[in-house]
């Protein structure tokens, strides 16, 4: 089993566990997390957020723990979707909603408007690119909406504007939102 640590909020210091046999599953190091929600504020009150390729859920939990008022949590792994339901239980997270669905067809189909999005699919998978290019013609966002993006290879980041951006390691992350110009 692996595990995660919620860093900040009301969950401070809960430890989450899931399975980590999954091709792909890669939680986000704590310190690049932090980063981001040093970034986004410690608290995101009132801010509905969206995890897009949830797998352990660690950005999904740290809103939660954070006091977003709602979180989205999309999985398309059914045994993932299993432990994220058990941990936003342990949690007793009213505030999320968890959804056994592509991430693309999700984008495609949802209605709901979103402060805060974090993509961060298997890397080398396209899925990241695909995204960037369907969100903006989406019910998802608006010009206020920030996008949080985690990468290997640079990605097409035409149509929107880097607010700020960082690497730790391996891991490339940043903060985007649409190029208002």
């Amino acid at each position: 089993m692996g595990q995660v640590r919620i860093i900040g909020g009301t969950h401070r210091s809960r430890i989450l566990k899931f399975k980590d046999d999954v091709n792909g599953l890669r939680p986000t190091p704590d310190r690049v997390r932090e980063t981001v929600f040093n970034w986004l504020g410690q608290t995101l009150t009132g801010k509905t957020c969206l995890d897009l390729f949830a797998g352990s859920g660690a950005f999904a939990f740290e809103a939660i723990s954070r006091n977003a008022q709602c979180v989205v949590i999309v999985e398309s792994n059914k045994a993932v979707c299993a432990d994220l339901t058990n941990n936003a239980n342990l949690l007793k997270a009213e505030n999320s909603t968890i959804k056994n669905q592509d991430a693309i067809n999700y984008i495609l189909q949802s209605l709901q408007l979103f402060d805060i999005i974090f993509i961060d699919p298997p890397y080398k998978s396209g899925l990241l690119q695909e995204c960037l290019k369907l969100l903006p013609t989406s019910k998802l966002i608006n010009e206020n909406t920030l996008i949080y993006i985690e990468y290997q290879d640079e990605p097409d980041l035409n149509g929107y504007k880097i607010i700020k951006a960082g690497r730790a390691g391996m891991v490339n992350f940043a903060l985007l939102e649409l190029d208002k110009e």
